[in-house]
């Protein structure tokens, strides 16, 4: 009887503390809630759709070749499946339980373990639920599509990431970390979109047989590679400058702030209007070394470079994008109202046309002028190639243009759309930094296709974080120039 009621005893104890023990876990999955909560990424709030942020120039460890790889050193749930495995079906593995271990582990050690996994499932199931809701949260089927879902995330995840980046300094590591963890989540969509092409195979008899495989569809296969080396040459850009002889200093605050003590003030770079906002680059009076204003000159390049390439991809993928029939139905009867009677009459003279003398003749002032013409060339060149199409009665601008050269005929609207394709080309050629034009952004609006709403908005944001890393790198660079004038 003493045995059973000590067992009595010691279960009421071991019972009491159970219990104690899960409250405290439900206090610590509350409080990972809240945190949870606020760092999501997947707002129902959608950014502009801007090519570049110019105006706001405001957007991290080295990275690997391999973006697949996560930041931390065990293995997360949300990343790409092993290499042993076809990332091409589904892996239910991602978000797994790992196998239980025979050791011995205190309450405290468990609940510690536990934590990052619970945090990142959390995670999961806020972000799987708004992209089954379409962002609608009252679930009532009102929702974006899951392609504009993810468009939003991608981008909202750049705002949050790189939104106060001003500087040319590395990302803050929990924020790179947050980016590379995130970014890949959202990637892994990729994984799961594939064609089927014939493939032969090899029986055993020594007989060939065709079978249908699976493989990365084509412009996620082409693209999406290249974007995440892009990704990580940027970031590697950012790293380069953890040792700087520049520093940066808040507009009102130019005293105190040299990095040699001294206290007398230091002179304003000529800044514009338009950049009021931003951090002022200071350099010393002596100006930067040699050293410093090559690697300066080497990283601008890159980030050049990189700039070009995520336009160009973001270009093609913009024009395999179906043209919504919102915009169809809202062009213009007549081209020639559209682009205006200046434009009209040099597009149909009888001379050799070229648009950039038509640009220069235009004397544009200021990006959002150049934008507005952008609308009014585009909307004339479909106009015009509607009725070509029209006229032909072909289904697409491509059958037209083939018939066109094969019957060797001269068809005012087809000559007309060319032009007006060559001036757009032009126009944007000439201003890199333009914002996506009203056509752009309804392609993005009532995209439908996944793969390309990820490939579209990844390119979008890694455009606009090249093209503010090279605007800062001219800052330093004016300042250096403007120090060692006034030295001289």
């Amino acid at each position: 009887m003493e045995k059973l009621e000590d067992f009595e005893e010691g279960f009421e104890s071991s019972t009491v503390s159970s219990l104690d023990h899960g409250a405290v876990d439900d206090d610590h999955d509350h409080e990972h809630d809240q945190s949870t909560t606020l760092n999501s990424t997947l707002s129902g709030r959608s950014f502009a759709y801007y090519r570049t942020n110019s105006e706001t120039s405001a957007f991290s460890e080295q990275l690997t070749d391999d973006l697949n790889s996560c930041s931390s050193e065990t293995p997360s749930p949300v990343c790409w499946p092993a290499a042993g495995r076809s990332p091409y079906r589904p892996a239910l593995s991602r978000f797994g339980v790992k196998k239980p271990t025979h050791t011995f582990e205190t309450e405290e050690d468990k609940l510690e373990s536990h934590e990052p996994m619970d945090l990142e499932l959390e995670m999961m199931k806020e972000r799987f639920a708004k992209l089954l809701l379409g962002e609608d949260m009252s679930g009532s089927g009102k929702g974006v599509s899951t392609a504009v879902t993810i468009s939003n995330a991608i981008t909202n995840l750049y705002a949050s990431m790189f939104g106060q980046h001003q500087k040319l300094e590395p990302l803050h590591p929990e924020k790179k970390m947050m980016w590379k963890r995130e970014m890949n989540c959202l990637l892994s969509v990729c994984d799961y979109i594939v064609e089927f092409i014939p493939t032969s195979h090899s029986l055993q008899n020594g007989k060939a047989m065709e079978v249908m495989s699976s493989r990365p569809r084509s412009d996620i296969y082409i693209n999406l590679p290249a974007l995440k080396k892009l990704d990580a040459l940027l970031l590697e850009i950012l790293d380069s400058f953890k040792e700087t002889e520049f520093w940066y200093v808040e507009q009102g605050n130019m005293s105190g702030n040299s990095r040699s003590g001294s206290f007398r003030k230091i002179p304003l770079p000529q800044r514009k209007d338009e950049k009021w906002w931003l951090p002022i680059p200071c350099v010393s009076p002596e100006g930067l070394s040699e050293k410093a204003r090559k690697h300066l000159r080497q990283k601008r390049d890159s980030a050049n470079q990189i700039h070009k390439a995520a336009m160009a991809i973001n270009s093609s993928i913009l024009a395999e994008m179906e043209i919504p029939h919102t915009y169809i139905t809202s062009l213009p009867k007549c081209g020639r109202t559209s682009v205006g009677d200046t434009i009209y009459r040099y597009m149909t003279s009888g001379g050799k046309f070229s648009p950039d003398h038509l640009l220069d003749c235009l004397n544009i002032s200021s990006e959002h002028e150049a934008l507005e013409l952008a609308d009014r060339v585009e909307a004339s060149m479909y106009t015009w190639r509607r009725k070509a199409c029209a006229s032909y009665s072909k289904s697409s601008w491509e059958k037209v243009k083939q018939h066109v050269a094969e019957t060797e005929r001269v068809d005012k609207n087809v000559v007309l759309a060319e032009r007006a394709d060559s001036l757009l080309f032009s126009l944007k050629q000439r201003y890199p930094e333009l914002s996506q034009t009203t056509l752009d952004t309804s392609k993005i609006q009532y995209n439908m296709d996944v793969g390309q709403a990820i490939l579209e908005s990844y390119s979008r944001v890694l455009e606009g974080l090249a093209f503010n890393i090279v605007a800062w790198i001219d800052d330093v660079l004016f300042e250096d120039k403007s120090m060692r004038n006034q030295e001289s």
